[in-house]
C-alpha cells in the first residue's frame, strides 16, 4: 500500500476538481481561468486545477458551469477492499474532524476492483470510525447526509483511489432562487452552459419560447447583470470546516462583497413565452425570487401563434422543448418539432434559434439546416444542442451581402 497525503497547511495551492456536465468542460475551464486558477486540465465531466483557499471560495460563489468543487486530499493504489480499508484508516482523520463532528461520503467508481459505490462508501466510513474508536475511547463521528461537517468524495479509477473534500456541500446547481418548477425543470448549471454556448452577447434580444419555470431566462439575466451564480445560497460545505482549511469568514466576506459590487443594471429585456398559465405563474415567481423581474417579461401564449419580439442586434432564441418521454400517446412530437421549424422560418428572421433535445428523430423534422451542433447531457439523457440561423430572405442572398 502506498499513501500519498496532500499538504494541508492552509497556505499552499491545492489540487482541486470542478465537476461539471458533459459538454460544458471547456466553458468551466475558461471560467476557472478568469478566476485565476492555474494548471487547468480537462477531464470527462470535470476540470482539475490548482488554487488557494481564495480561489476555492471564488469557484463556489462564481462558477456558473460547475456542480461541485472538490479539494483533493489523498491518493493511493488499491486492489481490494482490505487495502482500501487499511489506507483510509491510516489517514490522521483526527486532524480534519473531531469525534463529535459529522461526515458524509459519496463514491464514484470507474473500476473493475469494486462494483458497488454505496458499499465502498460504507467501508470508508467504517475505517474512519474504527480509527476514532481506537484513539477516542470507543467514540466516533456520526453520519449526517444533509449538512455534515465534512463531506468526502471518493473516486476510484482502475486501481487509483483519490479522496477529496467537497467544499460545495449541496450541488452548486441549487442556486437558491427556484422553488416553483414544472414537471421536468432544466438543471441551472446546464441552462447557464447553454446560454454561454449560444454565444449570446448579453445585449441583443433573448427569447425562450417554452420557458417553463424560467430557468434559462434567469440564468441569462444573471449572466448579463453579473449576478454571482451562488448569490442566493446561504451555505457552502467549506463553511462547516473547522480543522482542515478552517472557514475564513473575513476572506469570504471580502470575496463576496467584491462580487456583489460588480453586479450591474443590464439595460435589456429577455422574453419568455409559456402556454400553460399555471407554469407561467411559477416562472414569474422564480423570476421575482431571483431579483431579475426588471429584465424578464413572461407572457402566457402559444409561441407558434405569437409574433417574435423585435430584434435588437442578432436575436437569440433558446428553447428546451418536450422530448417526448412524458407526452401522451396521442400527442404528435414529430409534428410539434416540424411546426417549431415553420415558426422559426416565418417569424424569427434575424435570429439564431437554438434547441436542446434528446429526441433525434424529432429534431430531424425541424426541417432546417443546422449551423452549429453540440452534444450535452440533460440528466441521464444524451442531448443535441442545435443552432438554426434564420436569415432574412434566402441564405444565398445573405451570403452575397
Amino acid at each position: 500500500m502506498n499513501l500519498f497525503p496532500i499538504p494541508i497547511d492552509g497556505q499552499s495551492n491545492y489540487r482541486m476538481v470542478a465537476k461539471t456536465i458533459f459538454g460544458l468542460e471547456e466553458l468551466c475551464k475558461e471560467e476557472l481561468r478568469k478566476l485565476g486558477a492555474e494548471n487547468l486540465e480537462i477531464h470527462n465531466r470535470a476540470v482539475s486545477f490548482d488554487g488557494n483557499i481564495g480561489i476555492m471560495y471564488k469557484a463556489n460563489l462564481l462558477l456558473r458551469t460547475a456542480l461541485r468543487v472538490l479539494v483533493q486530499f489523498a491518493e493511493f493504489e488499491v486492489t481490494s477492499e482490505n487495502e482500501l480499508y487499511d489506507a483510509v484508516k491510516s489517514i490522521a482523520w483526527e486532524n480534519l474532524i473531531k469525534v463529535d463532528d459529522t461526515l458524509a461520503i459519496d463514491t464514484v467508481l470507474n473500476t473493475e476492483v469494486f462494483n458497488h459505490s454505496q458499499y465502498i462508501s460504507q467501508k470508508t466510513k467504517d475505517a474512519i470510525c474504527d480509527r476514532f474508536r481506537e484513539i477516542c475511547d470507543d467514540k466516533r463521528p456520526s453520519v449526517d447526509l444533509d449538512n455534515p461537517t465534512l463531506r468526502l468524495h471518493l473516486h476510484v479509477s482502475r486501481n487509483r483511489c483519490v479522496i477529496a473534500l467537497d467544499s460545495s456541500g449541496d450541488s452548486l446547481h441549487k442556486r437558491g432562487y427556484r422553488e416553483k418548477t414544472n414537471l421536468a425543470p432544466i438543471n441551472e448549471v446546464l441552462a447557464a452552459g447553454l446560454v454561454q454556448l449560444s454565444e449570446w452577447d448579453r445585449r441583443s434580444t433573448f427569447v425562450d419560447p417554452m420557458c417553463g419555470s424560467a430557468t434559462i431566462l434567469i440564468e441569462a439575466a444573471m449572466l448579463a447583470a453579473n449576478i454571482p451564480a451562488g448569490y442566493f445560497r446561504e451555505n457552502f460545505g467549506f463553511m462547516n470546516w473547522k480543522q482542515f482549511l478552517p472557514f475564513n469568514e473575513e476572506l469570504w466576506q471580502t470575496i463576496h462583497e467584491a462580487a456583489i459590487d460588480k453586479i450591474s443594471t443590464a439595460d435589456l429585456i429577455l422574453y419568455g413565452i409559456e402556454i400553460s398559465p399555471h407554469v407561467a405563474r411559477k416562472g414569474k415567481e422564480n423570476v421575482k425570487r431571483s431579483k431579475t423581474e426588471d429584465m424578464i417579461r413572461i407572457r402566457c401564449a402559444d409561441f407558434m401563434e405569437s409574433d417574435a419580439p423585435p430584434t435588437v442586434g442578432k436575436g437569440i432564441l433558446l428553447m428546451n422543448p418536450p422530448y417526448g418521454e412524458r407526452m401522451d400517446k396521442d400527442e404528435d412530437i414529430i409534428g410539434m418539432y416540424h411546426a417549431m421549424g415553420d415558426t422559426f422560418k416565418k417569424k424569427y428572421a434575424g435570429y439564431d434559434c437554438w434547441i436542446i433535445s434528446s429526441n433525434q428523430a424529432a429534431l430531424k423534422n425541424v426541417g432546417l439546416a443546422t449551423s452549429k451542433r453540440y452534444t450535452v447531457y440533460n440528466g441521464q439523457l444524451e442531448c443535441r444542442f442545435f443552432r438554426y440561423s434564420i436569415y432574412a430572405g434566402t441564405k444565398k442572398k445573405k451570403v452575397e451581402e
